[in-house]
């Protein structure tokens, strides 16, 4: 018996999919997260993302850091969910259940398209933004703190105009190429910040993401790839 996969990346934030929409995957411990997740031992990824059904959307999904650490929200993850869902059923809309919300993700002329939904601030020094998306970030303006481990954490290391550079270093993943969150945070930081809402690009190491809509409903926008499809056996 093996378990069927599919690798998927946006921006080189990559991700195992699992579908269990038909109940026929066996329970994922943190053993086999890990493993599964593993670089060198395994398939190897930032995230493992597990489908599971729901009466209320079109598919559940929830999150695993490859520390075998479950996470709240994803929205790179969605919007590799979203590919999968609209192509399976043919469609250029879905929509997504998270552990906490209802996200809508669509097919757009830049990429896959998802409402991310409301951004809260929490906190802010001089030389951070403590903003929550469904997860907890840290936004830094200036890196002259230390860095927490109980959120992600992203750190602004250039700004042109409406052009964002961001580093970025998840919670249960160390340091990561992109991050969809992660960037709906750096943008609403900056939009806080500065007192403006317009639309930005946010420029990660592994490409460039575009943000729009404001604080009570934020919009993540970018291209996602299909890396591989296999089947590993089952353990």
């Amino acid at each position: 018996m093996s378990l069927p996969f599919t690798k998927m990346h946006a921006q080189g934030n990559d991700f195992v999919i699992l579908d269990n929409r038909d109940a026929s995957l066996p329970p994922l411990d943190e053993a086999i997260i890990r493993r599964l997740t593993e670089r060198r031992y395994g398939i190897g990824c930032d995230q493992l993302l597990l489908l599971e059904p729901s009466d209320v959307a079109d598919a559940w999904m929830r999150i695993f850091n490859n520390d075998g650490s479950e996470a709240a929200n994803c929205g790179n993850g969605l919007r590799c969910v979203a590919e999968i869902l609209m192509q399976q059923m043919r469609r250029n809309a879905v929509h997504i259940a998270l552990a906490d919300r209802i996200v809508q993700a669509e097919r757009h002329e830049c990429g896959i398209a998802v409402e991310m939904g409301k951004a809260v601030v929490e906190d802010e020094t001089e030389a951070h933004v403590d903003i929550h998306v469904g997860n907890r970030h840290r936004v830094f303006f200036e890196a002259t703190e230390t860095f927490p481990e109980d959120r992600n954490i992203e750190i602004i290391t250039g700004q042109v105009a409406d052009h964002i550079w961001v580093d970025i270093i998840e919670r249960g993943a160390g340091r990561t190429l992109a991050c969809g969150s992660g960037a709906c945070a750096t943008a609403a930081a900056v939009w806080h910040r500065e007192q403006h809402i317009r639309p930005l690009a946010i420029e990660m190491p592994g490409g460039c993401v575009h943000i729009s809509g404001n604080m009570e409903q934020i919009r993540l926008t970018g291209p996602v790839a299909h890396v591989f499809e296999g089947r590993v056996p089952r353990f």
